[in-house]
């Protein structure tokens, strides 16, 4: 085995022992590896191991690895800010926009998006804890984006992402993703149908899955540390 494969083996066992001290299945949470800033060799080998999905947050790198690994069956997500002169990339070469936080970028997505593929996956980006370095829309606006971004023609409302501050400890970080967790309840409950809660990555994967994350965005405990 190599690093990578030995990494994503133990990564997966972590989910799979939250899952279970949680009273959830372990496939109730997907693996999302976050491959930014390593090469296409570094995603090939998570291939290998069995690791389908990939998340990128700078777009021209991730559009290179994209179109050097088209051979490959790879689902693609931008987990990155998207500014409006980068919309056209990210809506012909991903499969998901986990950072949707504004419906002008929304609505370019959708109209950009090649008539020829799926539409494109998106999470609305949820500033859940309020922090100032943050980006997302505050949880009060949330519904209103939501059906917005919903009845967009060439887009799939898939859910929420959020990215908190560090927490003190498990209960602390538990405290922030229940918020997130809350609210997509509420968004269901107001029949929008979501079913991804993103939220969870290397340090906080356990407190994410316990608060009800049904994908945890994962890098350096795969990858390892980056330059």
């Amino acid at each position: 085995m190599t690093t990578i494969q030995t990494r994503i083996s133990a990564v997966r066992e972590r989910i799979a022992t939250a899952c279970q001290q949680a009273g959830r299945s372990p496939d109730a949470v997907a693996l999302l590896a976050v491959s930014k800033t390593f090469d296409a060799d570094a995603v090939a080998a998570a291939h290998t191991a069995g690791q389908i999905a990939f998340g990128e947050n700078y777009i021209q790198e991730a559009v290179d690895k994209i179109t050097r690994l088209r051979h490959l069956p790879l689902v693609w997500h931008c987990i990155g800010p998207v500014q409006s002169n980068k919309t056209r990339l990210v809506a012909a070469h991903f499969d998901w926009v986990q950072t949707v936080d504004r419906l002008k970028i929304a609505q370019r997505l959708s109209d950009q998006r090649p008539v020829q593929l799926a539409p494109l996956q998106v999470c609305i980006q949820v500033n859940v804890d309020g922090g100032p370095t943050k980006s997302g829309v505050v949880p009060g606006q949330t519904l209103e984006l939501a059906r917005a971004v919903a009845a967009l023609p060439h887009l799939r409302l898939r859910g929420l992402m959020c990215i908190p501050e560090p927490a003190a400890d498990f209960a602390a970080a538990c405290a922030v993703f229940k918020r997130a967790s809350a609210l997509f309840d509420a968004l269901n409950q107001a029949g929008l149908g979501l079913d991804t809660l993103s939220m969870g990555m290397s340090a906080d994967l356990e407190s994410a899955v316990a608060s009800g994350s049904t994908m945890v965005r994962v890098g350096s405990a795969i990858f390892g540390r980056r330059n």
